[in-house]
């Protein structure tokens, strides 16, 4: 194992955090003291000159919408929460968010969010006027809406409710229904069915035209897709949840495009071709208020074809296909520039993620990044300089950057100077850009930068924090390689303890995500429960270690796509390979050596006990993946195919079918009102680990999904991971 250098930062801090006297306890995961300070809700103004923020008061509980000086760094309170109290009410609501109209001078206020699945929420709305300082409700009644949107004159806005789309006009009071087919688990109508609000991340599925005269809706027929159903305790006759739900080979909703003109209050309904078993992960207006583009990609996720369709018609041309030998990765990433001539595509097509321009007929003008490292996110072309902007792992897959680079490929410029993970939030017309930063046991700092990367102001460095922290003997990541499959480097990290001996012997607790594109190998600050836990855990004389496996992301397709159609092998070949260079360490007790992981990491650590009984002595999986059958046709079929395609593909590596294999302590937890990994996929495991004989314990949490949240359930869980480790490793 080949151990670099570590940064000279890291290692002052640890010097530093040497003389801390303070103990981490599982208290500390819980009571938010290491949680950083953000600078967010942010909505650059007009003018350029000024950005909007969301300020809640600590003190009394008060929220400020601030308008925020870029040149003197003063700010003045434009709405304070004291001001929004409805007509007939005698408290104010709850400013939880917002968004200005085009204009600036109406703000819609969304209040009392309520959670849906993991994207989607539904909420109440209301339209403050700045000019008259009067609150009124967006839609009558008590039902709520989601995703209200005002058009781009301000002077509408369409929102989704109980699956149909509406629109409300502000200047005449009225409220128009555009649709008035949807229903529940039948048909949606502006809004995203389950599995495309997961895998897709697409939950508000309606978009107004440049001009504000039509929107593109998405209509979702998911008549002829599978319920699931859950089962919600806690009254004497437990509650049915059902919901649409495809499982991998089984059949999905029936996707169609619409555009609804608001003049004539006419839909026409784009033509996406006969074959229906596809996608449409998504569609963008391109300049001309006429024609949207739609991306259509076929079932096995591996073609994708960008598509203009004329608005009034519903005729489209194919101006771009592309194609992989194993999947498509789906982005945001489409941009048609104001020049109505060229669009800004991202695309893996020369074995990493760089950025291309087109013109309109599709024909490719140039490559403009290009090299052995991913373009991570596109934040903008400035047409007015020629300037791209954009996200990488140029200098490391462990960090991300912010570089600009002329159209020509030329003057590219690293604009993020501090080590670690960055991202932007820029300007729309490129002035100014703030700047989020972390590295690992350096908190988030937020910066204020002109379009040329000069830094203007600190708005937030989590100075207290940054003091809190260094008042504990904090361990510090020590990031590392192996090699594994005699040629392959993987990139990881160490967690030890402040006192570590190398003369002693530890036993190791192996942390891991591992799925497809995922990196859980980053230099950035992770003060949440599982880092806080993997700390914890090294001042309790555990050396905690993660490697990113093959098939992990930050390092091209060809690293990436090993994994195709063979979900499970080499992420476990991985684990366990480390876990054997580990135990041949000399501090390192090779007796005692787990692993665990949480939903694919889950299914991983499983995979890892059965598969590295000789090495592994225990492991828990939290929310696991059990088989692939069981999970969602988009997620499961982009690396598998379907099962009736890839049969052994799924049987090989499916923890129900390795289950007497497993020796050691295992841990298995879920909770029941996981809408994601279903908890399906532990009650088949327990039937499978009972089947064959196999010992273990488990753990579930009624009611709770995926992130097993909510009252004290989060705490217990680690308190019971906590002792599973003490009593097992």
């Amino acid at each position: 194992m080949k151990r670099p250098l570590a940064l000279l930062a890291l290692l002052l801090l640890t010097a530093r955090l040497s003389a801390g006297q303070n103990e981490l306890t599982l208290d500390h995961l819980f009571d938010g003291s290491f949680s950083p300070e953000t600078v967010g809700s942010v909505n650059w103004m007009q003018d350029g000159e000024y950005f909007t923020t969301l300020v809640r008061l600590q003190d009394n509980g008060i929220t400020e919408l601030r308008k925020n000086s870029i040149t003197d760094g003063s700010h003045e309170v434009i709405l304070s929460s004291e001001e929004l109290v409805p007509e007939g009410w005698s408290n104010p609501i709850t400013l939880d968010d917002y968004s200005f109209s085009q204009d600036e001078r109406r703000i819609l206020i969304e209040t009392g969010i309520e959670r849906i699945w993991r994207r989607s929420t539904r909420s109440h709305f209301y339209i403050f006027d700045l000019d008259s300082r009067q609150l009124t409700k967006l839609s009558a009644g008590d039902v709520k809406q989601s995703y209200a949107t005002f058009s781009p004159q301000g002077n509408q806005v369409a929102f989704f409710r109980e699956n149909n789309l509406f629109l409300a006009d502000l200047e005449r009071g009225t409220e128009t229904q555009i649709t008035a087919d949807g229903q529940i688990n039948e048909i949606i109508n502006g809004a995203a069915d389950w599995v495309y609000e997961e895998e897709f991340y697409l939950s508000r599925a309606f978009f107004w035209s440049p001009d504000g005269q039509r929107i593109a809706f998405y209509r979702f027929d998911e008549s002829g897709v599978l319920e699931y159903v859950m089962q919600r305790w806690g009254n004497d006759y437990p509650e049915e949840v059902r919901f649409k739900y495809p499982k991998a080979g089984y059949s999905n909703s029936i996707v169609t495009i619409g555009v609804y003109d608001l003049k004539t209050g006419v839909t026409a309904w784009m033509d996406t071709g006969e074959e229906t078993d596809i996608y449409i992960p998504r569609i963008n207006w391109t300049q001309d208020p006429q024609t949207l583009s739609i991306r259509r990609l076929n079932r096995l996720q591996n073609r994708q074809d960008l598509m203009l369709a004329n608005a009034n018609t519903g005729h489209t041309r194919i101006i771009k296909t592309e194609t992989n030998d194993a999947w498509i990765n789906v982005n945001d990433d489409l941009t048609f520039l104001d020049d109505g001539e060229q669009f800004i595509y991202l695309s893996g097509e020369d074995g990493y993620n760089h950025i291309y321009l087109y013109d309109m007929d599709g024909n490719l003008i140039s490559q403009v990044t290009s090299g052995a490292w991913e373009v991570d996110h596109y934040y903008g072309f400035d047409e007015e300089t020629e300037t791209f902007y954009y996200l990488s792992t140029e200098d490391s897959p462990l960090e991300r950057h912010v570089y600009r680079i002329n159209a020509d490929g030329s003057g590219k410029q690293r604009l993020s100077p501090m080590p670690g993970w960055n991202y932007i939030n820029m300007a729309p017309d490129f002035s100014y850009y703030l700047n989020y930063v972390s590295s690992d046991h350096n908190p988030l700092t937020v910066t204020l930068h002109n379009g040329r990367g000069e830094q203007l102001q600190v708005l937030e460095d989590n100075a207290r924090l940054r003091e809190h922290i260094s008042t504990f003997n904090m361990p510090v990541k020590e990031y590392t390689t192996i090699t594994v499959a005699d040629t392959v480097e993987l990139n990881g990290y160490w967690l030890k303890p402040q006192d570590f001996d190398e003369t002693k012997k530890y036993p190791v607790m192996m942390y891991v995500y591992g799925g497809p594109g995922s990196q859980a190998v980053q230099n950035s600050y992770d003060g949440n429960d599982r880092g806080l836990w993997h700390r914890l855990l090294a001042t309790r004389g555990y050396l905690v270690f993660c490697v990113d496996n093959r098939g992990t992301g930050g390092r091209g397709q060809a690293f990436s796509r090993q994994v195709y159609k063979r979900l499970g092998e080499y992420e476990t070949e991985d684990q366990a390979e480390a876990a054997r260079q580990l135990a041949a360490l000399p501090y390192v007790d090779e007796r005692r050596i787990g692993i665990w992981g949480w939903s694919y990491g889950g299914y991983v650590s499983t995979l890892s006990l059965a598969y590295g009984a000789d090495i592994f002595s225990m492991a828990i999986a939290v929310a696991p993946v059990t088989d692939w059958r069981y999970y969602d046709t988009i997620y499961t079929e982009r690396y598998m195919q379907t099962p009736a395609m890839n049969q052994s593909g799924y049987n090989n590596y499916a923890p129900v079918k390795a289950a007497s294999k497993i020796q050691g302590n295992y841990l298995l937890v879920h909770g029941t009102g996981d809408d994601n990994v279903h908890f399906q996929h532990t009650v088949e495991m327990t039937d499978a680990l009972i089947s064959a004989g196999v010992h273990f314990e488990t753990l579930f949490y009624p009611n709770r999904d995926h992130s097993i949240a909510g009252g004290y359930a989060r705490r217990h869980l680690y308190e019971n991971m906590h002792e599973f480790v003490k009593h097992n490793l």
